[in-house]
């Protein structure tokens, strides 16, 4: 059974608290989710404004969109452009997937311009040191996935880049 959303957004249920961590500890804090077949994707937790949950039937599906974006959503009184992460790079759509009715959405801030990346769900927040980073190249991940990352780390966990996410839709 997988872990409520709850559950991982409290920090009591973390072993040391990751937010009493200090930050000289030159370690970055990301929000750990599943991705696809590609095993876990990071996405780092200063670019993330909410998650939450988002009922199916309140997604607004829009005309002429790419297959990828599921489409608008009311959140917090304005639009909010939902968008299949794993449909996106190249997987199934979550329509194709969901076994219920409620999905999850990752709400980012690139610049001005706010989305939702809908995923199946969220492990936890891990941390990591950037310097670890490493290049992600042609042959080592599939090419619907090379766009949307900035690299990888010795774990194998990919870590998203959101800018380019909001690039392939603007």
């Amino acid at each position: 059974m997988l872990p409520s959303l709850d559950s991982i957004l409290t920090t009591t249920n973390l072993n040391q608290s990751i937010f009493d961590i200090p930050v000289e500890d030159n370690r970055q804090r990301f929000l750990s989710f599943p991705i696809g077949t590609y095993g876990n994707s990071l996405i780092p937790l200063d670019q993330i404004t909410e998650i939450l949950r988002v009922n199916l039937e309140e997604i607004l599906s829009v005309p002429e969109t790419p297959s990828s974006v599921l489409g608008a959503y009311n959140w917090r009184g304005d639009m909010l452009w939902l968008i299949d992460l794993e449909h996106l790079i190249g997987g199934y759509s979550i329509f194709a997937q969901v076994l219920t009715p409620q999905l999850i959405a990752i709400v980012l801030q690139v610049d001005s311009y706010y989305f939702g990346l809908v995923v199946k769900s969220v492990n936890e927040i891990e941390l990591h040191h950037l310097n670890q980073l490493l290049p992600a190249r042609m042959g080592s991940f599939p090419t619907q996935l090379l766009p949307f990352i900035i690299g990888y780390l010795p774990n194998g966990s990919t870590v998203l880049n959101p800018k380019a996410v909001a690039q392939f839709f603007l």
